[in-house]
């Protein structure tokens, strides 16, 4: 099947409009968490059970989406997600009582979980050359997200209130879900790696669970997959706790937080890029490329995040800002690399389920992040506890990354023998047919 250039970027354009739109969404929750305390009278540890629960359910998804996706056809299972998002989100917005509100909301994690056959299928869209920087290039939405997250917050939530901006970001995500299945197609998978880009007919592999097994042995995999359990830790806790740090902790107002987290979310935005685009280059150089670009960027963003943490409580807004967004720069170095390198080490036929084990294991570590720096807020203060749950869950991913990359070469020149040896059967098939 022949995919025009443009074609590859409206596929791509779609995407980013899902993800941006559906992390805008996922993230609301944090920017009007002190609302949703109040109409549920509710306090911290209550509170940070609702971002636990949709990362528990999620954690269960994301095996199952991962088999569907391997087994079917993406595209179709993308716009079924975003269907499943659009409704959840309604339901939660509807809520007449906390406990309804914390099972509602707890649903939207099973199309949290459906990543995995988006960046599988662009995997098949763009080679192991480009990869990284588009996957960069998605990895944008998280922190544009934020922002939209933000700007909905303060234009509409004073006019409209929070249960009616869950409500328009639901709706988004039933249009969304129509264009991706009307307008997104799948592609053979593999079609995308070099040594078959430019068969005209590629043999068919599809889902197998002797093949799925095989992940176990990949040297890299396992404490890539280790790396992924504390690695969140310190996003989701940001994510859900930050705002309210800024304002409690702080003392800032409002007017004060915009700014701050605007700028550092532009950061994050541009070392995501960054950092995508950084690995591709490294990869070409040595295979350890794409890991060491991630080591760097989780070492970096630890250090620069106890420095920020730690500064006097009086000091500046704006110096504050300047050393959070400096922190942001880093934060999303590994994201766009990890993924990519997934697909670098493992077979196109089970490349959700790899991903999906490796968002399963995040889930599966973070799913307690927002619970336990709600808990030791009440105990040690909020500063306090983000501080303390972040280091440490950061200086563990640093340390199983630096194993990933001394054990990641043999298993990309694995990935690529087993690919040769499909092009040439690929070739054959060719030529009996002809």
């Amino acid at each position: 099947m022949n995919v025009s250039h443009r074609y590859k970027w409206f596929v791509v354009g779609v995407f980013l409009a899902f993800m941006l739109l559906h992390q805008a969404d996922k993230l609301l929750i944090g920017q009007v968490l002190g609302d949703i305390q109040r109409d549920f009278e509710i306090d911290d540890a209550q509170a940070g059970a609702i971002g636990t629960g949709a990362l528990v359910v999620a954690a269960i998804f994301y095996p199952l989406w991962g088999y569907l996706y391997d087994r079917y056809a993406r595209a179709k299972l993308l716009a079924l997600a975003s269907f499943i998002w659009g409704v959840t989100t309604a339901l939660s917005a509807a809520a007449p009582n906390f406990g309804t509100f914390l099972a509602t909301r707890a649903s939207t994690g099973v199309d949290d979980a459906s990543y995995p056959g988006l960046y599988s299928l662009i995997a098949d869209y763009f080679g192991p050359k480009t990869r990284g920087r588009v996957f960069g290039l998605l990895t944008l939405t998280a922190p544009l997200g934020f922002v939209l997250s933000l700007v909905l917050v303060l234009v509409l939530d004073p006019v409209i209130g929070w249960r009616n901006i869950f409500l328009l970001t639901g709706g988004l995500g039933i249009v969304v879900g129509l264009v991706i299945f009307f307008g997104v197609r799948d592609l053979p998978r593999g079609r995308a790696e070099p040594e078959l880009e430019n068969l005209s007919e590629i043999a068919a592999h599809h889902f197998d669970w002797k093949v799925a097994r095989t992940l176990l042995h990949k040297r890299a995999l396992l404490p890539m997959f280790a790396q992924g359990f504390f690695g969140v830790f310190p996003l989701n806790v940001i994510t859900f706790w930050f705002f309210t740090y800024l304002e409690r902790e702080r003392g800032f107002s409002s007017d004060t937080v915009f700014p701050i987290m605007a700028g550092a979310v532009l950061t994050m935005s541009v070392g995501a890029f960054s950092g995508g685009l950084l690995g591709d280059k490294l990869f070409q150089r040595t295979p350890r490329g794409r890991l060491m670009v991630s080591t760097t960027g989780v070492i970096a963003s630890t250090l620069l995040l106890i420095v920020t943490l730690l500064l006097p409580l009086d000091i500046s807004p704006a110096a504050f800002g300047v050393m959070l967004a400096l922190t942001a720069l880093f934060v999303q170095f590994s994201g766009p690399n990890v993924a990519a390198t997934i697909q670098d080490i493992t077979l196109p036929e089970v490349r959700s389920t790899a991903l999906s084990v490796q968002y399963f294991v995040e889930n599966v570590g973070a799913a307690s992040s927002p619970l336990l720096v709600g808990a030791l807020s009440t105990r040690i203060g909020l500063s306090n506890a983000i501080l303390l749950v972040c280091a440490v869950t950061y200086a563990l991913c640093a340390l199983f990354l630096i194993l990933a990359v001394w054990r990641v070469p043999g298993d990309v020149a694995e990935m690529r023998g087993l690919m040769r040896e499909r092009a040439q059967e690929s070739a054959q098939l060719a030529g009996t047919k002809g």
